[in-house]
């Protein structure tokens, strides 16, 4: 029997533990993990700083030589072994060819996206004409807020996690029935239910089908910050009918590029 393959992360955590008789929270688990993941090849295509590189290490505990342990991906993803590479030849399109950059060359700059609008629709369950690279997140969010929060005198209410960042807050998941209930009761008021998709703190990943499903229910337009659930977890946008959402790929899928979507029935 495959340990991996069924089962919620806390099932096959404790069954993998149970075959090797330790803790859940043993290092042999850990192990067990990286030796049977397959894309642990993958792990080959970015550059893990030393340890000795890192400001708060003390090399009188550790051995400096060593890779680090990298658990802030959630911040800033490490970097892939082909960025310099990328970066160089653009920068070298741009010292030979000038402004003429913008439309020469096999990334033409002023198309840079089309490469990559195709991608990434596939990676958030959505059709291309939906998906624009543009901006920075906040940014980003900012103008889908402009765009779909329109409040009226009876509906002008935004739904929101409570200090949903940074991650100095909140150590509390939400269960999806309290969040639709809070819309349920409170709908005729909602002008724009805006949650994230995996939440930064807790990592709890939100059921975005269901809560947009709720939500569009009583009216309201539903969004979704999703920088912390692209590349995380498995989205299909378009098929759960999101009205909105953005998104970057700097963090787990890491890609210098910004996103956001509108939803395209």
């Amino acid at each position: 029997m495959d340990l991996l393959a069924v089962g919620s992360p806390q099932e096959v955590i404790e069954r993998v533990a149970k075959k090797l008789g330790c803790s859940a929270t043993s290092q042999e688990v850990a192990k067990y993990f990286d030796e049977h993941d397959e894309l642990r090849h993958l792990r080959q295509e970015f550059l893990f700083p030393k340890i000795a590189e890192l400001p708060p290490s003390d090399l009188s505990l550790v051995d400096g030589s060593e890779e680090c342990i990298y658990f802030v991906g959630n911040s800033l993803g490490l970097q892939p072994r082909n960025v310099k590479k990328y970066i160089n030849e653009e920068l070298e399109n741009w010292a030979k060819t000038g402004v003429h950059g913008h439309v020469l060359g096999s990334r033409p700059w002023a198309w840079a996206e089309n490469n990559l609008e195709d991608l990434m629709a596939k990676l958030v369950g959505a059709k291309p004409e939906e998906v624009a690279l543009m901006n920075g997140l906040t940014v980003n969010l900012h103008l889908l807020m402009l765009a779909f929060y329109q409040p009226t005198a009876k509906r002008h209410k935004i739904l929101l996690e409570d200090k949903a960042f940074p991650s100095d807050h909140g150590e509390d998941t939400l269960r999806t029935e309290d969040i639709v209930s809070t819309i349920e009761r409170e709908g005729h008021s909602i002008a724009v239910v805006m949650l994230s998709g995996v939440q930064y703190y807790t990592g709890q990943l939100f059921n975005m089908e269901v809560i947009t499903k709720a939500g569009q229910a009583q009216g309201c337009y539903v969004g979704f910050d999703c920088a912390h659930a692209v590349g995380n977890a498995e989205l299909r946008l378009h098929d759960w009918g999101v009205d909105f959402a953005c998104w970057c790929t700097y963090k787990v899928s890491v890609l210098a590029v910004l996103h956001c979507l509108g939803h395209q029935c």
